[in-house]
């Protein structure tokens, strides 16, 4: 139930936006920014070759599996906003 001016369906909206926000952006990472861009045979970072089996696997990749493998470790996961509060905040 919404207060104030909100409407009725405010929140239920609100929720299926940042749903369907996050899912557009684990759809983008996992393509890839690289669109129409040819898969390279050597790697961007390290110089390696990036076997057939990956560039054909993915469309357009740029690093070899060890370059990927670190940067993929190094990337923070997107914070979300947790709309319950938890059990500790509750018993401050």
């Amino acid at each position: 139930m919404a207060g104030g001016w909100a409407r009725d369906d405010a929140v239920n909206e609100q929720i299926e936006i940042s749903t369907q926000e996050a899912i557009a952006r684990a759809r983008q990472r996992a393509t890839g920014p690289a669109g129409d861009t040819p898969s390279a045979e050597f790697c961007a970072e390290c110089d390696e070759p990036i076997p057939p089996a990956r560039r054909k696997a993915i469309p357009g990749v740029q690093l070899c599996v060890d370059c990927q493998s670190g940067r993929d470790k190094s990337r923070r996961p997107a914070s979300g906003i947790n709309r319950r509060a938890s059990k500790d905040a509750l018993l401050k």
